[in-house]
């Protein structure tokens, strides 16, 4: 076998064995497929054999990837789909040992997330207007981001049949189509049901039948860029920083749960976080802020 029919294996295995997302296997498709046409330029040969996917040339790969600038973070998820690539060769009898495995990802410098403030919510939620159609819908669309604390993968992926509006709760599906409830508060549960009726008149005009909760104007399911789109229309309506991504209103709702005294693990299974140490960065968003009031309200600060 070679590595490239190697890999035509592994990424099969991801998408069904292991139920990656299509986005999860399209990122490991383009780091390997970077990495396999180095380790050819290395060889010389039009394909590459087990015999040469060895440490010596994975350490001449990461040393490339520095060489061309690429960000810590980049290299580190390269070297992480090596790493993932190589045991699954050793698993299927390839290799007989993983070659990555001795390689340390460089070390990755820690970004505090950006998040809105309470009042900065409050001006962005406010923006919609109620007049029209898509007005109400876009409300539905950034109260349910902020108040479930989704990914926007998930908000465009919800489907009515999913939703328990009187009880408050849907079901998302996260990352690894991992499903978890997602709670709603009652400011979003209002905006919902204010959609649903130009939701049914959109579809009734179309002749369309749809199983998803947030439609664009031909009936037909919303994509994750017209939510980036709409977002960046409300925020300049409402004078905010135009930087601020739809994943930035999850990290204001895991920061204002934090800051209210909501337990760090309820939050982590709120986010659909698979370890707690990705949940305890917003831990260290609350702590600086609370060192900031310490040291500009303490006398002997």
């Amino acid at each position: 076998m070679t590595l490239e029919q190697g890999l035509a294996e592994f990424l099969t295995h991801l998408g069904l064995e292991k139920n990656a997302s299509d986005k999860t296997v399209k990122s490991y498709r383009e780091d390997l497929t970077q990495a396999l046409a180095f380790a050819r330029d290395k060889v010389k040969k039009q394909h590459v054999d087990p015999a040469d996917w060895n440490t010596r040339l994975l350490r001449a790969f990461v040393a490339w990837l520095h060489e061309q600038n690429y960000a810590k973070s980049t290299i580190a998820r390269r070297l992480a789909a090596v790493r993932s690539f190589g045991k699954f060769l050793c698993r299927q009898g390839v290799l007989k040992e993983n070659p990555a495995k001795s390689l340390r990802a460089p070390r990755q410098e820690k970004h505090l997330p950006h998040f809105l403030t309470l009042d900065d919510i409050k001006k962005l939620l406010a923006a919609p207007p109620e007049t029209d159609w898509a007005g109400r819908r876009d409300r539905a669309i950034l109260e349910t981001l902020y108040s479930a604390g989704l990914r926007v993968s998930e908000l465009v992926g919800l489907d009515l049949l999913d939703s328990d509006l009187s009880d408050g709760v849907v079901t998302v599906r996260g990352k690894g189509k991992k499903e978890r409830l997602a709670l709603l508060g009652p400011e979003a549960v209002g905006a919902i049901h204010g959609w649903l009726p130009d939701r049914s008149a959109l579809l009734q005009k179309a002749n369309k039948e749809s199983a998803a909760v947030f439609l664009n104007k031909t009936g037909t399911r919303l994509n994750v860029r017209s939510i980036g789109r709409l977002l960046a229309k409300y925020l300049k309506a409402a004078g905010l920083d135009p930087r601020t991504s739809p994943h930035t209103l999850r990290h204001s709702f895991a920061t204002h749960l934090l800051d209210a005294g909501a337990d760090i693990r309820g939050v982590q299974e709120l986010l659909g976080h698979k370890s707690l140490s990705t949940t305890q960065v917003y831990t260290h968003v609350t702590t600086r802020r609370l060192q900031d009031s310490y040291n500009k309200a303490h006398p002997r600060s």
